[in-house]
């Protein structure tokens, strides 16, 4: 009798069906749901799985998703440019102490980078916009709000007549704060710095993965582009 080959690649170690995994980790990461939010659904759906279990998938594949969809927009993106980028800093709770989630959104509304730190100062946005201009190389125009650790980061970066600065200017980043608040609120805040980062890192792929920006298009080619995402989805890590 010829003998089966086991499976192989990040799904071979579950007894579950890679279908499932993507879809409790799918409704985790991009909609406002709890752990057990997420259980329910799939009981309904047939699937009898502890919302511990949805917890051990989204810390195992949501970062190697998110990966995979990064590369895979990073090498559709490389011949375009960001031309406008959009930078921002959100309060975040962690225990009951105040930390910062720098972000950068480009002129289209897709999330560049997210960086969570302690403080706010020079330092701290020092290491934001390095990290940032490293994988998304230099923009034409940075728009940032009137903290002055950005025209004394950008200075020492030399890019300082890059910057801009107004009123409403920022609304870009301002409004993309306003999925992960939704999430946050659910989460009833975190506990480590780690996580937030970790999340935050996750959320941000999978938003851009599926966000089409359908107040400016209409119905049929909203439907193209969603069920192209989705057929995206169902490949990661196949």
């Amino acid at each position: 009798m010829p003998r089966h080959k086991k499976p192989v690649g990040p799904f071979r170690y579950f007894k579950s069906s890679p279908e499932v995994i993507r879809i409790a980790v799918l409704m985790y990461v991009r909609f406002p749901l709890s752990l057990r939010n997420v259980e329910d659904l799939l009981f309904e759906r047939g699937f009898d799985i502890s919302y511990e279990t949805v917890r051990t998938w989204w810390n195992r594949f949501g970062p190697m998703f998110a990966s995979d969809i990064r590369k895979q927009r990073a090498s559709r993106m490389r011949g375009s440019r960001h031309w406008r980028w959009h930078l921002d800093e959100m309060f975040v709770k962690i225990n009951g102490e105040t930390h910062y989630l720098w972000r950068a959104v480009d002129h289209e509304g897709e999330i560049l980078e997210s960086y969570v730190t302690k403080k706010r100062d020079k330092k701290a946005a020092l290491k934001f916009l390095r990290k940032a201009l490293r994988r998304h190389g230099q923009a034409e125009k940075i728009v940032t709000d009137g903290l002055k650790s950005y025209p004394a980061a950008m200075r020492e970066l030399g890019n300082e007549s890059r910057r801009e600065m107004g009123r409403w200017k920022n609304n870009r980043v301002e409004n993309s704060h306003l999925p992960f608040r939704r999430r946050e609120r659910v989460m009833q805040r975190f506990r480590r710095m780690k996580s937030l980062q970790k999340f935050a890192s996750v959320h941000a792929n999978i938003h851009n993965h599926f966000n089409s920006e359908r107040h400016l298009i209409d119905r049929q080619t909203y439907k193209t582009c969603r069920s192209a995402a989705l057929a995206e989805w169902q490949n990661l890590a196949a």
